[in-house]
C-alpha cells in the first residue's frame, strides 16, 4: 500500500512513530466495531485528508492481518469504502467543496452529503442507520478538543456515539510532514497562504506566509507547509471579539483575579518553590526573596511564600489554593525531564485539565537539546492544555510557562531569576504577563528603643496610618529595631518616619538601608 511504503522508506522517525501511533488507534477501532458500524467525518481540509489516506492504510494493514490470522485468501477492493459524511455549508469555499468532491470520487468514498448543522446532522444520520463510532480529524489546538482522548464518547446532549481521533496528538507539522512525504493531493487553498480554513467568511490567508508589498492589487502567499511556527496556524481566521474597554477587560488579558485590589493600586502575588531537597535541607532556597524584592518593585505585594515537595498532589493543592486567592502566582523548581519534575503536571491538575504536547515549545527544546530533545512523547513538551500560553523573548533559549495567573519559573538560582525577570518587565504591556503598578516606598529605621517602650506608639501608628505598611523586627536577638513604613504615598511614609522620630527624639533614630 503506497502510504504505507512512503512513511516506512521516509526519514523522519517522529512521522514514522505518529503514523503508526495513528495506524494503531484505527486497527483498534476495526477491531472493537463492525465496518458497518463506523463512519468518516470528511470535511476536505487539510487534517481530514491526513485522516483518510490513515484509514486507507490502517484498513489495508487490519485486512491483511486479518487476511493472515485466519489463513483465508480474501478479495476486496483496494481503498477504504468507510461511509463518508459530508457537512455541506453555503458558507464553505468552493474550492473545499471541489476538492471534496474529486477525492471522494478519487477513492470511491460512498459519500453522504448532509446540508444541517453538524449536531442536528448527526441526530438525522443517526435515526436513519445507526453508526457506533465516527473517525474524526481532531487535533490538539483545535477549539473542541480540551478534553478529548483518542477514544471519547459524544457530549451530554448529542447523539450517542464514539469519537475516533487517531491524529489528535499531532502537530501542524506533522500534518505537513504527512501529506508531503506521502505525495497526496490537498486542497489548493493551502497553497494560497490559508493554513487553517474555516468559512468565507471568517477566513483569510495567514498573514505570516505575505510575500511582498500588501497595497498590491493581489497579495501573494507562500503555501501553508512554509508557515515556520505551527502555533500560529489559525492566524488566518477573523476574530471577532471587542477591544478591551474597562479595566476588567485587562484583567481578563492578565489572568487576574482582583478587579478591587487593581483600583486600589495594589495587586497580590504568592510564590511556591518545588523542591524535596529545601524541605530536607540538602539546598538552599534564595530565589523567593529575591522575588518578594522585585514584585515590591513593580508595587505588587507578596502574601504568601511555600515550598511544596516534588509530589503532583501537593503542587496541584498549592496552586489551586493560590491561584483563587491572589492575583498572580510564580511557581520555580521541579521543570525538567526527571521523575521529580512534577511542577507542569501539578499546574495541570490544579486547573483540571490533562497535559498534552505543544509543538511549539517541542520545536524550542529540541534545538535546544538536540537529538535528546527529541522522540514520539516528549514529556517536556508535554504542557496543560488549553490554558498554556508561551512567553518568548529573544535572549530566552525556551519561552516562560503562563498558565492564567500562573506563571512558571524555570530559574534555579539568582542570576537566571534576573535574566527570566528581565525578561518579563520587557515583554509586560497593557495585555502582558504583568501589571506594572505605582511602585512602592520604603523607609527602615534602626533604634535602640526597647519593643517594651515603643510597642503602644506603633500600635497606634497603625490605626492612624491605616494606608501604610507599619511593621518591625530584629536581625539578631540583640541587634538593633527595625521599623519599616511601606506604601505608595511618599509623602505619607515620610510623614509617619518623622512623627515616629519627633515623638522620642531623632537622635535615637537612624535610617538604614535594607534592600
Amino acid at each position: 500500500m503506497e502510504i504505507d511504503e512512503a512513511v516506512r522508506q521516509s526519514t523522519d522517525r517522529r512521522l514514522q512513530t505518529k503514523y503508526e501511533s495513528a495506524v494503531y488507534v484505527i486497527q483498534r477501532a476495526f477491531a472493537l466495531y463492525a465496518f458497518e458500524e463506523v463512519a468518516f467525518s470528511f470535511n476536505g481540509g487539510k487534517d481530514s485528508t491526513v485522516l483518510l489516506h490513515l484509514l486507507r492504510a490502517g484498513y489495508f494493514l487490519h485486512k491483511e492481518k486479518t487476511k493472515t490470522c485466519n489463513g483465508i485468501q480474501m478479495n476486496y477492493k483496494p481503498g477504504c469504502p468507510i461511509r463518508t459524511i459530508y457537512f455541506e455549508s453555503p458558507s464553505a469555499f468552493p474550492e473545499i467543496n471541489s476538492f471534496t468532491y474529486e477525492t471522494a470520487n478519487t477513492y470511491n468514498l460512498p459519500l453522504e452529503i448532509i446540508r444541517l448543522d453538524f449536531k442536528g446532522g448527526l441526530e438525522a444520520l443517526l435515526n436513519e442507520k445507526p453508526i457506533k463510532a465516527i473517525f474524526l480529524g481532531t487535533r490538539i489546538g483545535d477549539p473542541n478538543a480540551v478534553g478529548q482522548e483518542q477514544f471519547s464518547p459524544s457530549s451530554p446532549g448529542w447523539p450517542p456515539f464514539m469519537r475516533v481521533n487517531p491524529i489528535l496528538d499531532w502537530s501542524y507539522r506533522d500534518v505537513w510532514a504527512f501529506l508531503l512525504t506521502c505525495k497526496v493531493q490537498y486542497c489548493s487553498l493551502y497553497d494560497q497562504g490559508y493554513t487553517s480554513i474555516g468559512s468565507i467568511y471568517d477566513t483569510v490567508p495567514n498573514a505570516l506566509l505575505s510575500i511582498g508589498d500588501s497595497s498590491t492589487i493581489k497579495e501573494k502567499f507562500r503555501p501553508a507547509y512554509l508557515l515556520a511556527d505551527g502555533r500560529l496556524e489559525r492566524a488566518g481566521r477573523a476574530k471577532r471579539i471587542a477591544p478591551p474597554t474597562s479595566i476588567d477587560d485587562n484583567f481578563v488579558a492578565n489572568g487576574l483575579k482582583s478587579m478591587e485590589s487593581c483600583l486600589s493600586g495594589t495587586l497580590t502575588a504568592a510564590i511556591v518553590a518545588i523542591g524535596d531537597e529545601i524541605l530536607l535541607g540538602a539546598a538552599e532556597e534564595h530565589v523567593s526573596s529575591a522575588l518578594c524584592r522585585k514584585l515590591q518593585a513593580i508595587g505588587w505585594t507578596t502574601m504568601h511564600v511555600s515550598v511544596v515537595q516534588n509530589d503532583i498532589d501537593a503542587v496541584a493543592e498549592e496552586v489551586e489554593h493560590r491561584k483563587s486567592t491572589n492575583d498572580m502566582v510564580f511557581l520555580f523548581g521541579g521543570v525538567g525531564p526527571l521523575h521529580s519534575d512534577v511542577t507542569v503536571a501539578g499546574v495541570a491538575k490544579a486547573f483540571g485539565v490533562r497535559t498534552a504536547p505543544d509543538e511549539e515549545f517541542e520545536e524550542y527544546l529540541t534545538h535546544l537539546m538536540g537529538e535528546e530533545g527529541t522522540g514520539n512523547r516528549n514529556e517536556m513538551a508535554q504542557l496543560p492544555e488549553g490554558v498554556t500560553e508561551l512567553l518568548h523573548h529573544q535572549i530566552l533559549s525556551v519561552p516562560l510557562i503562563k498558565c492564567q495567573n500562573v506563571i512558571i519559573l524555570s530559574a534555579t538560582n539568582l542570576s537566571e531569576l534576573e535574566k527570566e525577570w528581565n525578561c518579563l518587565l520587557e515583554l509586560t504591556s497593557s495585555s502582558g504577563p504583568l501589571l506594572l503598578m505605582a511602585p512602592f516606598v520604603t523607609k527602615h529605621l534602626s533604634t535602640t528603643l526597647s519593643d517594651v517602650k515603643i510597642s503602644k506608639t506603633l500600635s497606634a501608628f497603625c490605626l492612624e496610618f491605616p494606608d501604610l505598611y507599619i511593621g518591625c523586627y530584629r536581625k539578631s536577638r540583640k541587634g538593633p529595631l527595625i521599623v519599616s513604613f511601606r506604601g505608595k504615598d511618599e509623602a505619607r511614609v515620610d510623614f509617619a518616619r518623622q512623627k515616629l522620630c519627633q515623638m522620642y527624639g531623632s537622635e535615637l533614630f537612624s535610617e538604614v538601608n535594607c534592600g
